[in-house]
């Protein structure tokens, strides 16, 4: 008897398994009707042309259109992924030199527009050549590398970094006066002088120089990387009439 209990318990479980997924499906069923239902509301079909075949119709646009949504986000972040690269410099975590004069030129008209100071900081190292005759293109790189770093860990997010060439480096600084800018770079360069780069295992200290200036507005984005430049030739003249 206990065997033909147990046999007869076995169908039964399974006719239950079976009610279940039927009422799954019923309910999935009912919960796809519901978006293709309200499809048809909004594309005004009267409930009495809503037959089997419309409705067929509008899960295959449905599905269409969730696939162009799909395939067209994809396209944006493919696209988003190229600016950022045409930006980034070649070697450095720093915009390029292209992508750091349009942002120099927006922010020259922003201060034009709106009153709001921005300064920009340059700056050059010093005989880099001998670093790389010294320690190789690889020792020249970590020098470059370090510098980059210490520079953008030292800025706020709304200011901007860039490489302008081979060993030139440009600092936007937003909502900060000629002062302002000048007190900003000299605590940028200590920064610098106090934390040298590093190569297995040995210290590259690098001579800098470095000038600031107040961006003003209307001027070109060249002529204030010009003007930038002018100022750290002057600050390199001075501190060489001091050593």
């Amino acid at each position: 008897m206990k065997i033909e209990g147990t046999r007869r318990s076995a169908p039964v479980r399974a006719a239950g398994a079976v009610g279940y997924t039927r009422r799954g499906e019923a309910v999935s069923a009912v919960s796809a009707a519901q978006p293709v239902a309200a499809t048809a509301s909004v594309l005004g079909i009267p409930e009495e042309e809503f037959t089997p075949s419309v409705r067929d119709a509008i899960m295959t646009l449905m599905g269409e259109v969730e696939s162009l949504r799909r395939e067209l986000q994809q396209a944006k972040s493919r696209l988003e992924e190229t600016e950022k690269a045409a930006d980034q410099d070649h070697l450095l975590p720093l915009l390029n030199r292209r992508a750091f004069v349009r942002e120099l030129t927006r922010y020259i008209a922003y201060s034009a527009r709106y009153g709001t100071p921005a300064s920009l900081v340059y700056f050059d190292l010093d005989g880099f050549k001998a670093v790389n005759d010294s320690f190789g293109h690889a020792g020249g790189d970590a020098v470059l590398t370090h510098f980059a770093n210490v520079l953008q860990s030292q800025v706020r997010d709304s200011d901007v970094v860039g490489r302008l060439g081979g060993d030139e480096f440009g600092v936007i600084l937003s909502h900060a006066t000629q002062a302002q800018a000048h007190n900003k770079a000299t605590a940028l360069a200590e920064k610098l002088k106090a934390e040298p780069a590093l190569y297995r295992g040995a210290a590259i200290p690098v001579p800098f120089s470095y000038g600031a200036f107040e961006l003003i507005g209307g001027e070109s984005a060249d002529s204030a990387i010009t003007r930038a430049d002018e100022a750290m030739y002057a600050h390199k003249r001075a501190a060489a009439t001091t050593r």
